[in-house]
């Protein structure tokens, strides 16, 4: 089969085995699959991120073809989304945790862009956020796919105000589709009065940071007394100043939150509260997100080129 798998170069378009599912997984036929940016840094074996050889790819939905021993409650023919590695690809397996199904109203090139933001926010906002309604939230680099799925969910879970940023004009511009009630932009060294004074001077309650770097001090600027921040993202940097006793004065919570720990149990354990929690949203359309631009997989370096540009508004996805 054709697939996206990681070299030293980085992606590269190869003849590989078909794979099989072990006991505990599920086979797809991948009729679309969406691009994060954590599948530039997979791609490239050299850098110490991605594994040399392996299909590049997080998330995807098309149809169960076959299913190991342990599954239960999946069947071939079923329309699917998932979440796991391999998407690039026209077959995919992943564990039978990460698949749920897809609502009958969305189309494939709908469905496969919403895993990861799904679980990853809904994570972040809810389990380790732990938002409550009218609690006021910040989703720092909210013009991402991840950042506009964010702001959804926190306006849906009744948070006031829902605040975003970004850096880019045109982007910023159109938060408010998404459930923003203020945009900002963190190139203005101002921005943290902004959020102040968009909270009544109290500060926000919870902030989704996907940037980190030199953002961290403002934003603990802009926290609210016992506040919370979840660390998700560092597209601004690894590591920056930290304001010490910022964080102790305001008795901060900062919370940090990846997948790469995680046990499989555990991300179960996600899939299955985020599912729960937000499916009739999803069926109903509340929850979605825009897609920028259609590749062929026999394109997916070039789609990667393209998400690298960093010019891109929602999600970019490879259609089989």
């Amino acid at each position: 089969m054709k697939a996206g798998v990681a070299t030293e170069k980085g992606l590269e378009m190869r003849d590989v085995p078909q794979p099989k599912p072990k006991p505990n997984e599920v086979l797809v036929k991948v009729k679309v699959a969406g691009l994060n940016r954590a599948d530039l840094s997979a791609a490239n074996a050299s850098m110490g991120h991605g594994v040399m050889g392996a299909t590049v790819g997080l998330e995807w939905a098309g149809e169960v073809v076959e299913t190991g021993a342990e599954v239960k409650g999946i069947r071939a023919g079923d329309r699917v989304m998932c979440s796991g590695g391999g998407g690039y690809a026209e077959y995919a397996v992943c564990d039978y945790g990460r698949v749920t199904p897809m609502p009958a109203n969305l189309s494939f090139e709908q469905a496969a862009v919403l895993p990861i933001g799904l679980i990853t926010m809904h994570n972040a906002l809810i389990t380790a956020g732990r938002l409550k309604a009218g609690e006021s939230v910040l989703i720092q680099g909210a013009s991402s796919g991840m950042g506009l799925m964010g702001l959804q969910i926190a306006k849906l879970k009744g948070a006031t105000p829902v605040i975003g940023s970004s850096t880019n004009d045109m982007r910023r511009g159109r938060l408010r589709e998404f459930g923003a009630d203020l945009a900002i932009d963190t190139r203005d060294a101002a921005w943290p009065e902004a959020v102040l004074k968009a909270t009544g001077g109290k500060g926000v309650n919870l902030i989704v940071d996907m940037v980190s770097g030199s953002t961290v001090n403002p934003s603990m600027h802009a926290t609210a007394l016992l506040g919370r921040i979840v660390n998700v993202g560092r597209l601004g940097g690894n590591k920056g100043e930290f304001d010490f006793d910022l964080h102790a004065r305001k008795r901060i919570d900062y919370i940090g939150v990846t997948f790469r720990t995680r046990t499989m149990d555990e991300v179960r354990e996600i899939v299955r509260k985020m599912w729960d929690d937000l499916k009739g949203a999803v069926t109903a359309g509340k929850l979605h997100l825009p897609v920028d631009r259609k590749f062929k997989l026999d394109d997916a370096v070039a789609a990667q080129a393209h998400m690298r540009a960093n010019a891109h508004f929602g999600k970019i996805v490879l259609t089989m």
